[in-house]
């Protein structure tokens, strides 16, 4: 039995990010969950002057339950520091966006004080993936593990995750393509009963929200479409979708 697979059979509390959703949700709605982030490879640099620490505070004013930030510093302009700075301005569940490979970015994780860390299955082998999400449940950390294939949702199956993001574009090329909520349409169907699903990138409009949604999604997981928004918190709200598909203000 792999280590994984004993965590499996020990109860599990359910995580504070894993109750945001789900407190979301219980009001009939989809997750909306901010990106913070400095740069991104296609768009460059999505700061324009401003704080991110500042405008992770007004996304949380505007009801976003849970924020994401990214800490990868030669690609997307991230930090550590700037991960416990946001961790320290805002009352709800922060999740470390990163290329995780080794304990000891978890361990510093914990330490900074985020809720949640992404491990991405296209960057780990199956015994690194089992062997981190393991000692990330160890360490109170919810693990949100990455698929974009199929293949992936089965390893996402065997470790019994409880958290699942489906990346609608290719992380592999820094997230350069045209992806969209398609990926997830694709996918979502095929996640283990009982989990819940992220549906991240290439989510820009509404409308993507909702093919999403009616895929099954519990959330949407948003950067580049609301840092390039004319208006952040008139996207954020139209992204707040009826599970069901409807926009919530219909």
């Amino acid at each position: 039995m792999t280590v994984a697979a004993q965590k499996r059979g020990a109860p599990q509390r359910r995580s504070a990010l894993l109750a945001a959703i789900a407190a979301k949700n219980a009001e009939g709605l989809i997750a909306v969950i901010p990106d913070i982030k400095c740069i991104s490879p296609k768009e460059g640099n999505l700061l324009s002057g401003r704080n991110p620490v500042e405008v992770a505070r007004q996304l949380v004013s505007y009801g976003a339950p849970i924020l994401s930030v990214v800490t990868e510093g030669v690609h997307f302009g991230g930090s550590t520091s700037l991960l416990a700075d946001i961790v320290h301005a805002v009352p709800v569940p922060v999740l470390r966006k990163d290329f995780i490979t080794t304990s000891e970015q978890l361990e510093e994780t914990k330490s900074l004080g985020a809720q949640a860390v992404l491990l991405i299955c296209a960057m780990l082998d199956e015994h690194r993936l089992q062997t981190l999400y393991a000692l990330a449940l160890e360490l109170g950390l919810e693990p949100l593990v990455e698929v974009c294939a199929l293949d992936e949702m089965k390893l996402a199956k065997d470790l019994g995750a409880r958290l699942i993001g489906i990346n609608n574009k290719n992380i592999a090329s820094l997230e350069k393509d045209e992806g969209g909520p398609t990926r997830t349409a694709e996918l979502a169907p095929h996640a283990p009963k009982g989990a819940v699903v992220i549906s991240e990138s290439g989510i820009h409009t509404p409308a993507d929200a909702r093919i999403a949604a009616l895929a099954g999604a519990h959330a949407v997981l948003v950067g580049t479409a609301l840092w390039r928004a004319p208006n952040m918190q008139t996207l954020f709200d139209g992204l707040v979708i009826e599970r069901g598909g409807s926009s919530c203000g219909q």
